[in-house]
């Protein structure tokens, strides 16, 4: 079942994937459009699959969302690269943007997406002017383009046991200042038992990827808004884990 589970999705991501390599170099616009499949068709598809042939669910919780204004600017938890598609999927009916370390670009089919999408990827290796350099660019892009909802990972790296890391303001805060959005907290939960290969397949069998909007905030006007809803978020988002991880083994309530 796994090497099927393993060969139907290969099957489904590989034709995009194989076109946005090759349209990637030559014309932007067909790199768009294959990407934007990936992000929309392909996403939905790839949890279907797991769902029917692993029993792996996707539990976005809808309610939460009805409180979300036209534009806002999505902090949360990280746990593993599938988190870009479980937000692509929660906010299908947005032009959903990251801010991605740049190493992401030599993983196959997703730094072409994120490349050619306009997504903002940072310098890992780089200064830190650098990085607040490439934020107040994505910011100007999404402050100019009003259907785009941006995302930031304020741990800044992916958790690999599913504990809560620590909160970097200096990202979030330069971001903020750019944007001036309101700021929806979102948890989500599932991705570090996937995080590695060898874990992959075990973790999706009866497994779940669980994800919410927690609370939305007034765009901050000053620095110390700005603290406080980061720590708050922090806050938000630890107690929704607890929550989540309390609940049965086998229950598939978000």
């Amino acid at each position: 079942m796994s090497i099927f589970t393993f060969i139907i999705l290969l099957a489904c991501t590989g034709i995009p994937a194989f076109f946005l390599t090759i349209t990637y170099p030559l014309n932007h616009q067909w790199a768009l459009f294959w990407s934007n499949y990936i992000a929309t068709r392909c996403a939905r598809l790839v949890f279907a699959i797991l769902r029917l042939l692993r029993g792996f669910r996707f539990l976005g919780e809808r309610r939460s969302k009805e409180r979300l204004p036209e534009q806002f600017l999505v902090v949360s938890n990280h746990q593993s690269l599938l988190d870009i598609v479980v937000y692509l999927c929660y906010f299908s009916d947005r032009k959903v943007r990251f801010v991605a370390k740049d190493n992401l670009n030599s993983v196959p089919m997703v730094g072409k997406m994120l490349r050619s999408q306009g997504h903002c990827m940072i310098p890992r290796r780089g200064k830190p002017v650098d990085a607040m350099r490439a934020l107040s660019r994505f910011g100007g892009q999404v402050a100019a383009d009003r259907s785009v909802v941006p995302v930031i990972f304020p741990e800044g790296t992916r958790s690999k046991d599913g504990r809560l890391g620590t909160f970097y303001s200096a990202g979030f805060r330069r971001l903020e200042q750019t944007v001036n959005l309101p700021v929806a907290v979102c948890a989500l939960d599932g991705g570090w038992k996937l995080s590695k290969l060898t874990q992959i397949m075990s973790g999706l069998k009866r497994g779940a990827y669980r994800v919410k909007v927690l609370k939305v905030f007034d765009a901050p006007a000053t620095k110390e808004q700005e603290k406080t809803i980061l720590a708050e978020a922090y806050r938000l988002i630890q107690q929704q884990l607890d929550e989540w991880r309390a609940l049965p083994a086998d229950s598939l309530e978000v």
